[in-house]
């Protein structure tokens, strides 16, 4: 299944832990599941036009939560962690957090 760009990235994760990485040029994402590290790669270059140099992904398990007597659980998602070349940055993530 062929994936565009715009479905690869579902939004930047912006939290205090991802604001402390983005001084090493890290920046955080939540991903569509089935994206592999190739295709964020190419996705990020595509969007935001930076070089990116390395990608690692996490599959965040989905929470045990509970409303009453009910039992439910959170849906499950992927976070992708996006280091790109030093001096380069990602305009719209860093107008988001000032």
């Amino acid at each position: 299944m062929k994936l565009n760009n715009e479905d690869i990235i579902v939004k930047p994760i912006i939290t205090e832990k991802s604001a402390d990485s983005r001084s090493a040029s890290v920046y955080t994402f939540q991903v569509n599941p089935i994206a592999t590290k190739i295709d964020i790669k190419r996705a990020v270059e595509g969007l935001f036009n930076v070089d990116v140099i390395d990608v690692n992904t996490i599959n965040v398990k989905g929470k045990t939560r509970r409303l009453g007597r009910s039992i439910g659980k959170t849906s499950r998602w992927k976070k992708a962690y996006v280091k790109i070349k030093e001096g380069q940055k990602i305009d719209l993530i860093e107008g988001a957090m000032q």
